[in-house]
């Protein structure tokens, strides 16, 4: 549509999301979000599409709340604010939990929820150039929804720091409490987005949606239990299909049957 909030672009196993409103610097309000969590819901299910890309145009990934939307819940009642919150946490729920590996080309200023959006992203990839800030607390407000993917990201002890001063953050420091794995010169993002998106189709597509959820078992259990989860994993991939084809390739000096390329 040609008044959408978002873009979304498949080349082959790669699709691209797009944040679209560069007039308020990709800022999201329901609408967005709305659209946002219909693309992430719709591309988990497309076999044909191995990674997801989620960027902005122009020159910011994603100034968090629009402002015009923050406007409009000031005039809700709490009953109403926690429908608003529940729908912003779907959405990020949708990309967190996306069986395939995404990837955050942050290209410009990510604030707020924007941040939040890089946190729930499995890889994110930061133009030089890019500034980062959680200032809720300078509205007197919290992080909250995007909270537990941040925690996650950069640990307590940051988060303590960025939530409490509001403060702006560059690239070389959001690379240094990760929550983001790189940074390069803004001219050079794409091609390291390739380079990225080359390494995750190499891959099994099966293997790297159960690797996402290994992730969130080793957090969720401890002890024998975690033991007995991981051995039960493994042997469970080993007999799969998919395992069984793995191994016979690098054997017999051959891609998998799984091994894709890029297109463009």
């Amino acid at each position: 549509m040609a008044d959408s909030r978002l873009l979304l672009d498949r080349q082959g196993p790669v699709a691209r999301v797009t944040l679209n409103r560069p007039e308020v610097h990709n800022a999201f309000d329901e609408h967005l979000i709305a659209e946002l969590t219909t693309a992430f819901e719709t591309l988990a299910e497309e076999e044909a599409v191995r990674c997801v890309l989620l960027t902005g145009a122009g020159r910011s990934f994603s100034a968090g709340a629009d402002l015009s939307w923050m406007r409009r819940t000031a005039d809700y009642d709490e009953q109403a604010n926690l429908e608003d919150a529940r729908r912003l946490e779907r959405m990020l729920a949708a990309l967190d939990e996306l069986p395939k590996p995404t990837v955050a080309l942050v290209n410009g200023a990510a604030m707020g929820g924007g941040v939040g959006l890089v946190a729930a992203c499995d890889v994110a990839i930061a133009a030089e150039r890019a500034v980062f800030a959680l200032s809720e607390v300078r509205l007197g407000l919290v992080p909250a929804v995007i909270s537990p993917y941040l925690l996650r990201a950069v640990g307590p002890r940051a988060c303590r720091r960025y939530f409490l001063t509001g403060e702006r953050f560059d690239a070389a420091e959001a690379r240094r409490i990760g929550l983001v794995h790189e940074t390069v010169p803004e001219a050079a993002l794409e091609a390291r987005a390739g380079e990225i998106v080359e390494a995750i189709l190499a891959g099994g597509p099966e293997a790297q949606a159960e690797a996402k959820s290994l992730v969130r078992l080793c957090g969720s259990l401890e002890g024998s239990l975690l033991g007995e989860a991981t051995a039960r994993l493994i042997a469970r991939r080993r007999a799969s299909p998919e395992g069984r084809e793995g191994v016979s390739a690098f054997l017999e000096k051959r891609p998998p049957a799984w091994r894709c390329e890029r297109e463009g």
